[in-house]
């Protein structure tokens, strides 16, 4: 996917995923059964959308999780032109770029299940099309790790992987005795976090730099809408995976909660309980969370609480002309 070539793509999904395979997507793109289907559903409408689309990783890991089943973890970017429209949003011309967290399951050389958020509000806002709250943290291009290590290198390491994933498993732990337990402190952030600390929040969240951004534009706005959060952890199943100093987690869905008191992202709360999927990535330094990025399906999120978000985009954007610009692609 480099250099994008559909039927070359097409080829290579059928040799590694199994025909029977179950590949979950982020809203509305949804579920498939096998290769083709996923190709069909999710990266024939791209490419057409994006002729000179290419992937970018910048975070490539794996290992087993604590269930035994081995996962394999990749987070990136496409890019593409933008010239026709995809899921409605206009097109807007110019280089587009969307980050994707993918978490594949492999069974004897093949991977058998799926579970992948693209961020697809990234590319509404990038077209001028994004028709719900703005952003508290920072949208922008989120890079890759600043160590430039995330392609990890074999032999996968145990007890190097085991350390990075307990650290993860004990730093959520703490943050789940909050608001429950106590105030701020209960979490002792200060025992996992590095001060300077960057998250990586999905677009509609935007990221936030140290624990006190983390704080401001993700944390207090979700558990002042969300407070119930951590209560309902054993009606899920979770993925966790270490690969030297980066760890893993996926799960569809890993997080269950009630939107109340103050609501969240500019929706009225509505006392309905919903699931999330977010599919979250570290990187330790020095035993500390230097990096996290984290995807989360946020249209899912509002779908449930009974706002389609894409159908708000069409309303604000009907005068916008639809169509493809005529944009030549390659040539001089």
């Amino acid at each position: 996917m480099a250099d994008f070539d559909g039927p070359g793509v097409r080829s290579a999904l059928r040799e590694l995923i199994a025909p029977e395979a179950v590949l979950h997507m982020a809203h509305p793109l949804g579920d498939s059964i096998g290769p083709d289907a996923y190709y069909d559903t999710c990266y024939a409408p791209l490419l057409d959308a994006m002729p000179d689309l290419e992937r970018r990783d910048w975070i490539v890991m794996a290992g087993p999780d604590e269930h035994g089943a081995d996962w394999v973890g990749c987070g990136g970017h496409y890019f593409g032109t933008f010239v026709g429209p995809w899921l409605d949003i206009p097109p807007t011309g110019h280089l587009t770029h969307m980050r994707f967290h993918e978490f594949y399951r492999v069974v004897d050389g093949q991977v058998i299940e799926i579970q992948a958020l693209w961020d697809i509000p990234e590319v509404m806002m990038q077209a001028g099309a994004w028709p719900m709250a703005p952003s508290l943290g920072r949208e922008f291009c989120v890079p890759g790790p600043m160590t430039q290590d995330g392609l990890v290198a074999g032999p996968w390491d145990a007890t190097r992987a085991g350390a990075a994933q307990k650290h993860i498993i004990d730093m959520l732990e703490h943050m789940k005795r909050h608001p429950s337990q106590g105030g701020p402190e209960v979490m002792e952030m200060e025992q996992f976090w590095h001060p300077r600390m960057n998250w990586y929040g999905p677009a509609g969240i935007g990221t936030g730099r140290g624990i006190a951004g983390f704080r401001n534009w993700h944390q207090i706005p979700f558990l002042n809408g969300m407070p119930d959060r951590g209560k309902y952890v054993d009606d899920i199943t979770y993925h966790f995976f270490g690969d030297g100093d980066y760890a893993a987690v996926t799960g569809w869905p890993d997080m269950i909660q009630t939107v109340t008191h103050d609501g969240w992202l500019g929706i009225a709360p509505s006392d309905k309980k919903i699931t999330m999927r977010s599919l979250d990535f570290w990187r330790l330094e020095s035993g500390l969370i230097r990096e996290n990025w984290v995807v989360v399906d946020i249209l899912d999120a509002f779908r449930q609480l009974g706002v389609d978000v894409l159908a708000r985009m069409r309303e604000f954007n009907k005068a916008r002309v639809p169509g493809r610009i005529p944009f030549p692609i390659g040539e001089r």
